[in-house]
């Protein structure tokens, strides 16, 4: 129960509380979209050759773990708030030599170039849901 001397500092603490825990709530389903978006465009643009370079393009949700053999960086498990997405898994390994060739075949990039043209909208969908839970939580709604 607040003082009442307290000068309104006891509400002012509860709010920067829910400020600190709402954004992490309210940017999962923003961090999901997005994901999903930039992992569509990589698909769209990957080589159709077999179809199994576009079919090992994943998402990988918080708490669940890439694909092995998955590029970039194999695999790990995402943490509360971090959405991957990847290219390759254990049947599919050269994602990496058809995103940046090798010393027989040219580069066919699909994974970077998805994400360099998708980031800033990307980005700005996290920072809205980001915004928007802040300044409700500061409100207290």
């Amino acid at each position: 129960m607040p003082r009442k001397d307290d000068n309104g500092l006891a509400a002012v603490n509860a709010a920067f509380d829910r400020v600190i825990r709402a954004p992490r709530e309210a940017v999962l389903p923003a961090l999901k979209k997005s994901g999903e978006e930039l992992a569509a465009a990589q698909r769209a643009l990957a080589p159709e050759d077999t179809g199994a370079l576009k079919k090992s393009i994943a998402v990988t949700l918080p708490g669940e773990s890439t694909p092995p053999y998955s590029q970039p960086g194999g695999s790990r498990v995402a943490r509360d708030i971090e959405v991957i997405v990847t290219a390759g898994n254990s049947d599919v390994r050269y994602a990496h030599l058809v995103e940046y060739g090798t010393a027989d075949t040219e580069a066919n990039p699909f994974f970077w170039i998805a994400f360099r043209l998708l980031r800033k909208r990307l980005q700005n969908r996290i920072n809205r849901a980001a915004k928007k839970a802040v300044k409700e939580a500061w409100a207290g709604k």
